[in-house]
């Protein structure tokens, strides 16, 4: 066996002095990523995991779900980084904490009597895990572990630096990268996917003349790997850290050439191509990983990815495009968006990101970004793959940022935002599957933690079944997560109708429902239902008494994710013909629950009381959950609170909110259920020109995909909403998308919508119906209520008049 040698190349050879920009084709479609230069692989990556890498920031992303992998283009050197879904370090640890419920008691007391800064200092060293936690975001090496890079496969064409005519593109339309140049008078092309029914990465290499085709392959990874030669297959295998002096997850990645004339071999740690008319690259990568809690090891991931290999090299490259471009597009085709009609633009793409920022103008580029965020969802997670992480599937780094985890304080969850609304039922499937997985080792945490029933997880979870508090009480409080992410379930529900599912998922809800129940507690003064001791994620408040504090009862952000959780629980048992005295309970407490109030101000609180803000734009806005993605408040049917809601919004904004990707795009959404078309397109306009890198990656900054998905669910809920049992046309406008058309878009009640319209008014809008129900369908003032069948298509002018279909 033998260890691969690394291709990094002088800094001097930057491919962009060496290369002529004339373009051999320009885009055939909108939905395209192009460009006229490759990404550098010769500029090695900084090992600061919370640092960018600007060139990979320029590669293009490919995913199946479970292998995903960064195309950077190269001429002479090409680099394919790749990434596997479940490359975790780390493994599961005992990190509940027995002796914290016995101080919540006194912590809430300290609270209600207004010391609060006793009550900080009791939380801080009482309500936190045991153990090292996240390691404070930088867990790669502790038990909580890290999501990281599979590695690199290197493609060294040993040829000289010049070449003209480049062109590079991801095609959204057929999940494909292709590229295309000059050299010495041959023209050559690639074309790379990632197969999700036969999972293998392909790569083809050709040329128009013969025996052109030559190259070294080699696989290499920062750590822990090893490289060599087996069965006429390049191989690398490896073990990650558990976290605890050994072992954790054992890794392989095979590859194995298909060459057309010519010869291939391999040699050592190397695969030698020589003079062939035409290579095709099979790339198969898994661990032994499985979700399934406590034991997650045991896939034969061995076997697996040889299969994968051997059976795709007995089909031939144009069966495994057809296979890969069906399943693909039985997903992405469902949505179509045009909100610049007109001619394709005859502008790279890094160059219009670049003109945005001056001009914030490029209709096409929010239509573009829109369609990239569901073919990110799709690339990144696929019915029975682990879910969309913080960094989708893509990872460069050993320690990835915030350990490139599932935060559930609003960035998983953002994740999933887009799935329903743009058609992708299938692809939330992933997130309920880690959900299922949470509720074990969450009723652990509930029983130790705060000796309460149920089940209950944290700000952050992994795939070791973390469920923990953080090692941070003012961030790591946060027991508001478990009723969040609960809320996709009905979302999911109310949008498909599906009652096996909801069967399936109802005792996952009723856990959380029972946790909640047992940790409420009255206000000694008002009476109400309160939670706590609390945080509003990542917060902070100056209390009465000078201090700055992040723990409180009842911040309005707990109050209201437990509000939806018992509003959807108690519509699932409905559904489900349940009706029981644990059913009477929920009714009771939610009527109990302290609610949304309005400030001196006249802005919603974030907390019980009006605390002045220790940072007035701060990036979270979690106490709006109520506004979306929830539906307590609402513009239709409690228009004070929403009013109050908007000053509040506002005054972050004003206050320099807003910053991060991710916040940006929830201000998209939280703009366009406030029917605030021109501040949601703002919204967008930032994510945009602040947060989005030259292959429309979204920043935090460092990269983090949720802005991305963000983005896509908040130019959605400008077009349609539908949360408050009405089907909304055009809530959310802006002017400078007068004319467009959008179909397939869904709506709660299990309906596909297609809407056109021009000057800024709806032409005609198509309500097709996927079961039996009742349509309210809504424009401006104009409401018309439709019953129909399932399979049954109606079509409807500006006034809702029906029309007949053509």
């Amino acid at each position: 066996m033998h260890i691969i040698k690394t291709y990094f190349f002088p800094a001097v050879l930057l491919l962009f002095l060496s290369c002529k920009t004339q373009n051999l084709k320009q885009p055939e479609s909108k939905l395209k990523l192009w460009y006229n230069q490759p990404a550098n692989a010769s500029v090695p990556d900084d090992k600061n995991g919370w640092k960018d890498d600007p060139e990979w920031l320029k590669a293009l992303p490919l995913g199946n779900g479970s292998l995903g992998v960064m195309v950077f283009g190269d001429v002479n050197h090409e680099r394919i980084q790749l990434s596997e879904e479940s490359m975790w370090s780390g493994s599961n640890q005992e990190s509940d904490n027995p002796e914290a419920a016995g101080e919540q008691g006194k912590i809430r007391q300290l609270l209600f009597d207004g010391k609060y800064k006793e009550a900080t200092e009791l939380t801080n060293k009482t309500q936190i895990c045991k153990g090292e936690g996240s390691g404070h975001g930088n867990g790669a090496n502790v038990p909580f572990g890290c999501f990281q890079t599979l590695g690199d496969l290197w493609i060294d064409f040993e040829n000289n630096p010049e070449y003209d005519n480049y062109y590079r593109e991801l095609d959204l339309e057929n999940a494909i990268v292709r590229i295309n140049y000059t050299q010495d008078g041959v023209n050559y092309s690639r074309e790379i996917f990632i197969s999700q029914p036969d999972q293998v990465m392909v790569a083809r290499f050709t040329a128009d003349k013969p025996g052109q085709i030559s190259f070294t392959c080699s696989m290499n990874r920062p750590e822990r790997s090893e490289t060599f030669t087996q069965n006429n297959q390049l191989v690398m295998k490896g073990a990650l850290s558990s976290g605890k002096g050994g072992n954790g997850l054992e890794y392989v990645a095979r590859l194995k050439a298909v060459n057309k004339n010519g010869k291939v071999s391999c040699e050592g740690a190397e695969l030698v191509v020589e003079k062939a008319d035409e290579v095709i690259l099979y790339l198969s990568a898994s661990t032994d990983y499985q979700l399934k809690y406590p034991e997650y090891k045991g896939r034969d991931y061995e076997t697996i990815t040889n299969n994968n290999i051997e059976q795709a090299t007995q089909k031939s490259y144009n069966d495994l495009f057809a296979a890969h471009q069906k399943e693909y597009q039985g997903y992405f085709k469902r949505v179509s968006l045009d909100i610049a009609p007109g001619e394709i633009t005859t502008v790279p793409t890094d160059e219009r990101v670049r003109n945005f920022k001056q001009t914030l103008t490029d209709p096409h580029l929010a239509e573009l970004l829109f369609q990239y965020g569901r073919y990110l969802l799709i690339s990144s997670s696929r019915p029975g793959t682990l879910p969309a992480n913080l960094q989708g599937i893509w990872a460069n780094k050993i320690q990835t940022p915030w350990n490139g985890d599932y935060h559930t304080d609003v960035n998983v969850e953002m994740n999933y935002w887009l799935a329903e609304v743009t058609n992708l039922p299938e692809i939330h499937l992933p997130l309920f599957e880690l959900t299922e997985s949470l509720v074990a080792p969450g009723e652990k945490t509930a029983a130790t933690q705060y000796h309460k029933k149920g089940w209950v997880v944290h700000p952050i979870t992994n795939v070791w079944g973390y469920t923990s508090p953080g090692e941070s009480a003012s961030w790591g409080m946060h027991t508001g997560a478990g009723a969040w992410i609960c809320s996709h379930i009905w979302e999911h529900f109310a949008f498909t109708g599906d009652k096996e599912f909801l069967t399936r998922m109802y005792p996952v809800l009723r856990g959380s429902v029972e946790f909640y129940l047992d940790w409420l507690v009255e206000h000694p003064e008002t009476k109400k239902l309160v939670s706590g001791p609390a945080v509003s994620p990542e917060n902070t408040f100056v209390a009465p008494d000078g201090t700055r504090s992040q723990i409180s009862m009842g911040p309005a952000h707990d109050q209201q994710v437990i509000w939806q959780l018992f509003t959807d629980f108690i519509s699932a048992s409905n559904e489900l013909n349940r009706d029981d005295e644990f059913i009477e309970r929920i009714k009771n407490a939610q009527n109990r629950l302290a609610g949304p109030e309005i400030g001196s101000d006249g802005r919603l609180m974030e907390w019980a009381e009006e605390f002045p803000e220790v940072e007035p734009g701060h990036r979270h806005i979690s106490h709006l959950f109520a506004i979306h993605p929830g539906s307590q408040i609402s513009m239709e049917k409690t228009p004070q609170l929403a009013m109050a809601a908007k000053k509040s919004l506002d005054y972050r904004i004003e206050n320099g909110g807003g910053h991060t990707g991710w916040s940006a795009a929830w201000l998209i959404s939280q703009y366009a259920r406030l029917h605030e078309a021109q501040k949601a397109k703002e919204s967008l306009n930032t994510v945009i020109a602040k947060s989005t890198s030259p292959n429309l990656f979204g920043q935090h900054p460092p990269f983090q995909m949720d802005a991305n998905f963000g983005a896509t669910a908040g130019i959605a809920e400008m077009l349609v909403q539908s949360h408050t049992g009405l089907v909304h046309l055009l809530p959310a406008l802006p002017l400078e998308w007068s004319n467009g058309e959008v179909k397939g878009l869904r709506a709660r009640g299990n309906f596909e919508v297609d809407i056109k319209w021009e000057n800024g008014r709806l032409v005609n809008a198509g309500i097709k119906a996927k079961q039996d129900g009742v349509c309210m369908l809504k424009y401006r003032d104009n409401v018309l209520e439709i019953n129909m069948k399932s399979g049954e298509s109606k079509l409807f002018d500006s006034k809702l008049k029906e029309e007949n279909r053509k």
